[in-house]
């Protein structure tokens, strides 16, 4: 079983633009989204997942994510009805971690997330700059909860 640790803050200037690469489009929708469990498919670029995640303790949760042919993705999000979330991902290096940057399109236009990923929940890592206010346990961050909410 693969364990997922992250955490996630509001990014507050550009600054990050200046380390980041030229990013990857994203979209992603939610089969289903209930508390404890989500079924996400996701295109990212020319690849395509199916994510499996289970319910958080702090902020790590069990995660399993297989690739899947781009055509199948296409169909899944199409059950997806207009619940789809439109990003870009950018991968920035600092501190000697990466961190992914996502700027939002669609329905979340203007929102700017960075999420750095963990080997352990206590782990130390360096801040950049650019990252706001954490929201790693706020819902109102969550992608299953953005795909079904248009932010006001």
């Amino acid at each position: 079983m693969g364990i997922e640790i992250e955490r996630k803050f509001l990014v507050k200037d550009d600054s990050w633009r200046a380390a980041a690469d030229d990013g990857l489009e994203c979209r992603q929708g939610y089969l289903a989204a209930e508390k404890g469990k989500t079924v996400r498919v996701r295109i990212m670029g020319t690849e395509a997942f199916l994510t499996i995640k289970g319910a958080m303790a702090g902020i790590s949760r069990a995660e399993f994510e297989y690739e899947i042919p781009p055509s199948d993705a296409e169909a899944l999000l199409a059950l997806c009805g207009g619940a789809v979330v439109e990003k870009r991902r950018h991968l920035v290096n600092h501190g000697g971690m990466v961190w992914e940057v996502d700027v939002f399109g669609g329905a979340h236009a203007g929102l700017v997330l960075a999420e750095i990923e963990l080997e352990r929940e206590d782990q130390e890592f360096e801040l950049p700059g650019w990252a706001g206010e954490e929201v790693s346990r706020d819902p109102r961050y969550f992608n299953a909860v953005l795909a079904q909410r248009p932010r006001s």
